[in-house]
């Protein structure tokens, strides 16, 4: 397993998009999460992108975060906001999530961020359970889906 720092608008970051996106419009109907996002967002020291490869250099996995702070929307001030965390099916149960979601609260952290925080969605047990068992608990809803019954918000404290 390699794990790359990219650009979210990365050829590889794109296709790995595109099949969450299906993911998304599968498990929930629609065409997929309309937050917007910009490339912009996931530049250090104000967020990172990563793409994880396997030993043949296709790319399994994808996750970033970016500076969030207090606004109209429910962010708090410090808040780093975990974004696009995706396996590929085949890839899915080797812990690759588990090990890019470290090196993001980790880079976060550095980056002065305090808290980690995220959305997922009720449709997606395995997301819901990897943040439960990684020290996340649920919070007040944020974010562009925070009106959604279906939104699930969840966040950790960064420590030092």
């Amino acid at each position: 397993m390699i794990i790359r720092t990219s650009a979210f608008d990365h050829p590889d970051a794109v296709k790995l998009n595109d099949q969450v996106q299906l993911e998304y419009a599968e498990r929930y109907g629609g065409e997929g999460d309309e937050t917007r996002l910009d490339p912009a967002m996931f530049l250090p020291p104000r967020g990172l992108y990563l793409i994880t490869y396997d030993d043949r250099e296709r790319p399994v996995a994808t996750g970033g975060w970016r500076s969030m702070d207090a606004n109209g929307e429910g962010y708090a001030d410090g808040d780093a906001e975990l974004k696009r965390m995706y396996v590929i099916p085949e890839a899915r149960g080797r812990g690759i999530a588990r090990h890019v979601l470290a090196l993001l609260e980790e880079d976060a952290r550095a980056a002065g961020r305090t808290r980690m925080v995220l959305e997922t969605g009720d449709r997606q047990p395995e997301a819901i359970a990897l943040y439960a068992s990684s020290g996340y608990e649920p919070c007040t809803k944020f974010g562009f889906y925070r009106e959604y019954e279906s939104s699930c918000c969840f966040a950790k404290q960064l420590r030092p």
